[in-house]
């Protein structure tokens, strides 16, 4: 049987993932995604605790969040590729100023 603590661990192991992503790669797209893995991160957590406690609330906050994620991501989308049809490149040093 997996305890809480499993679970804790795995997305402790999926967040950290997550933020060396955010920090290590130098592709926007690949920053999106690393931060995708940080928000199921946090919704597994969510899950764990809530089946702990025993109760739905876990599930229910992961649902608004998975809905705030996905609207990211398509923003997020969006930006990156205008992004790269006026720069060219997806490398984050690229897009240091505000000017176009």
């Amino acid at each position: 049987m997996l305890s809480l603590n499993h679970f804790l661990v795995l997305s402790g192991i999926l967040f950290s993932i997550g933020t060396a992503g955010v920090f290590l790669r130098r592709n926007l797209i690949t920053i999106l995604l690393s931060i995708e893995i940080m928000l199921n991160a946090v919704n597994l957590t969510f899950v764990a605790v809530g089946r702990y406690l025993g109760t739905v609330d876990g599930q229910i906050i992961t649902f608004f969040v998975m809905t705030v994620a996905a609207a990211e991501a398509a923003v997020g989308l969006a930006l990156v590729i205008s992004l790269f049809r006026h720069r060219e490149t997806l490398s984050p040093d690229a897009f240091t100023t505000l000017r176009w």
